[in-house]
């Protein structure tokens, strides 16, 4: 999984030829423990762990 951007604690990870999961290219965005997933294609969320304290 290559990391394609880190900036201001971001840290973007690219997943293209890993489709078993998320079924289709996507990156992983991680913030402070946080991860969502997002589809390359149409930005669509796949998935999303994120902390309550920390939505705001």
């Amino acid at each position: 999984m290559p990391t394609i951007s880190l900036f201001y604690g971001l840290l973007v990870r690219m997943f293209f030829k890993d489709v078993e999961k998320h079924h289709s290219p996507h990156i992983h965005v991680e913030f402070q423990g946080n991860i969502a997933v997002y589809s390359i294609p149409d930005a669509a969320v796949l998935a999303e762990s994120c902390r309550r304290e920390n939505i705001s």
